[in-house]
């Protein structure tokens, strides 16, 4: 494990992520939150955007392929209600003969690295949290680490943005962090070429009525407002292949149908069958038949 000294204390850096998910449609979305994090000049820093969306509209996926786009490594730290200060900046671990180590977070080790951190799903984390990042989040750059007893100052390099879920179980965010995490970007449901794209992405080995089927789904619960994304009509198609295959039966034309069906059943409930195209599709059926 790399390490580095700051002020005397020797700090244990995490390993970068590897993703490799690409970006599909949307370039718009993508130029934003790049332009967030451009610099214009001497005095000008960059700023920290929040990717505002439902759960599986890509979110991490965007802020990933911006980071790449920026050749920079890619740090993610996934935010509960349980994340305490010292989780999110440098944690105390016994090492080896009892001896205290300091083990850098992803955030502070690209902060250290002059990486991109995204700070997934942010708005669950509370407010004690979030105030050990608020002059991170400014124009001063830099956290403190009262268990290391270290300010840490970021890398030129270094970027930030967090993903925020648009659910019930989360936090307000506090004042002073809200004027700080700027600007939003709301990530919206795809349109369907789009999201047929992103299906035909993560689907290389579906067959293209399979993933029209579901880009149809997933277009007709959008327009009633339901919750479900592309994220759900890509574990739809693989457990509905599955089983198609385990059966040994035919994997596309409408062969594929009963087995979509039940893997919506399965994934979504019952409540999502009246969204699948074709009026067979509202036939509710026992998982048991």
């Amino acid at each position: 494990m790399e390490s580095v000294v700051i002020q005397g204390v020797e700090l244990h850096l995490s390993p970068a992520d590897v993703l490799e998910w690409e970006w599909v449609g949307r370039p718009e979305l993508l130029r934003q939150l790049l332009a967030a994090w451009m610099i214009l000049g001497e005095g000008d820093y960059p700023l920290s955007p929040r990717l505002v969306g439902k759960p599986g509209v890509g979110k991490t996926t965007l802020a990933a392929a911006a980071a790449r786009a920026l050749g920079r490594p890619i740090y993610v730290l996934q935010a509960t209600m349980d994340t305490r200060p010292e989780d999110l900046l440098v944690t105390p671990v016994i090492a080896d003969g009892q001896r205290l180590r300091y083990v850098a977070s992803p955030l502070v080790s690209a902060m250290i690295r002059g990486g991109v951190c995204i700070l997934d799903e942010g708005n669950r984390m509370s407010e004690k949290s979030w105030a050990s990042l608020a002059p991170l989040l400014d124009r001063r750059r830099y956290v403190e680490s009262v268990v290391a007893g270290v300010k840490i100052q970021a890398h030129p390099e270094f970027r930030i943005c967090a993903t925020m879920n648009e659910d019930a179980s989360t936090f307000d965010l506090p004042e002073y962090i809200h004027s700080r995490l700027q600007p939003q970007l709301l990530i919206d449901f795809p349109e369907q070429d789009e999201e047929l794209a992103i299906l035909r992405q993560n689907l290389p080995f579906a067959r293209g009525p399979v993933l029209q089927y579901l880009a149809a789904f997933l277009q007709r619960a959008h327009a009633e407002d339901e919750p479900y994304t592309v994220r759900d009509g890509i574990n739809i198609a693989r457990y509905a292949l599955k089983l198609a295959a385990s059966a040994g039966e035919a994997i596309e034309g409408e062969a594929i149908h009963p087995h979509l069906r039940r893997a919506t059943l399965q994934v979504l409930g019952d409540e999502a069958l009246p969204y699948l195209p074709g009026e067979a599709a509202i036939n509710h059926f026992d998982l048991d038949e």
